[in-house]
């Protein structure tokens, strides 16, 4: 009978448990979901602080549901924190590389070499980061077979421990422009002074907008960062090649519109200069000549006769 009294204590007590932890997990889920539609009606515009709330809220709902469950059904459970606290000095060990991850996780949140948004690269890596978590974050991929750096469609996944090994290039942070640079190529009889102007003034035409956007930034970057242009308006360089005079115009851009403005500008280039009659435009070309097989006596006399 007693017996009988004691398993039925253990079932209410065990089904409880039960009880309490779904609740548990249902206040947490709960609370994330609710803190996460709050965060989201403010501006679109605050997306990458938005998306970091959204993170450490994830991260500390899952935190402290595992430490009150934990403590709900293992009996002092302080003592068995200190357990595995002295048990991750060996797990360390085994799994280097997980600490590792974590670390570089840690890293990328406090330094900031990166954050959401951004382009970067890392090692041969390219691409728009996506997303941070806590072993590894996401680039959706640029170049590779694409020219230009736009976008592949394909989303890579890189652990956080490569930003302990190796270099990494941010084209956003400091001073968010790139200088790119296009080449053309005139024949040596051309008026090259005449065709440096005229791209001088399609350069203008294009970037006009930008380049007033790009003064405003970089007059920011020189007060965060010690980056020093005497010059950040278009430029030609000249020079003698095989091909002729290249002509290399050099302009800062955005580096997300980067093919967008190479497009734009070859395509006046090509419309400003064809009419022009004493401008040419050089690119390699082939002759091959077909001879008849024409057999004289002199140099062949078995031929003649």
């Amino acid at each position: 009978m007693f017996d009988n009294l004691l398993d039925f204590d253990i079932d209410v007590a065990l089904r409880n448990r039960i009880l309490q932890t779904l609740l548990i997990i249902f206040i947490m889920w709960l609370i994330n979901k609710i803190s996460v539609r709050l965060i989201y009606r403010g501006d679109a515009v605050e997306l990458k602080r938005q998306y970091h709330w959204r993170k450490v809220i994830e991260y500390t709902s899952f935190i402290v549901g595992i430490l009150i469950i934990g403590n709900l059904w293992i009996n002092n459970f302080q003592s068995v924190t200190t357990f595995f606290g002295l048990l991750s000095a060996g797990i360390a060990i085994a799994l280097k590389d997980i600490f590792v991850n974590i670390a570089g996780w840690a890293f990328i949140y406090l330094r900031k070499p990166f954050d959401v948004g951004d382009r970067i690269q890392i090692g041969k890596v390219q691409g728009d980061v996506i997303d941070l978590r806590l072993f590894q974050f996401s680039l959706l991929e640029i170049g590779n077979w694409v020219d230009a750096d736009q976008s592949t469609g394909r989303v890579i996944h890189v652990p956080n421990g490569k930003v302990f090994m190796d270099a990494q290039a941010n084209y956003s942070i400091g001073f968010n422009y790139i200088w790119n640079e296009q080449n053309i190529y005139i024949t040596l009889r051309s008026d090259f002074k005449k065709a440096k102007a005229i791209l001088l003034e399609i350069l203008n035409e294009h970037l006009k907008e930008d380049l007033k956007l790009a003064e405003r930034v970089f007059k920011k970057a020189k007060q965060d960062h010690l980056i020093v242009y005497k010059q950040f308006t278009p430029m030609i360089f000249t020079k003698i090649t095989e091909r002729g005079i290249q002509l290399s115009m050099r302009y800062l851009c955005d580096p997300k519109k980067r093919r967008m403005f190479e497009h734009a500008i070859t395509e006046s280039v090509l419309e400003r200069l064809d009419p022009e009659d004493n401008i040419r435009i050089a690119y390699p070309t082939s002759t091959i000549l077909l001879h008849q097989d024409k057999v004289h006596p002199e140099t062949n006399p078995s031929k003649g006769k």
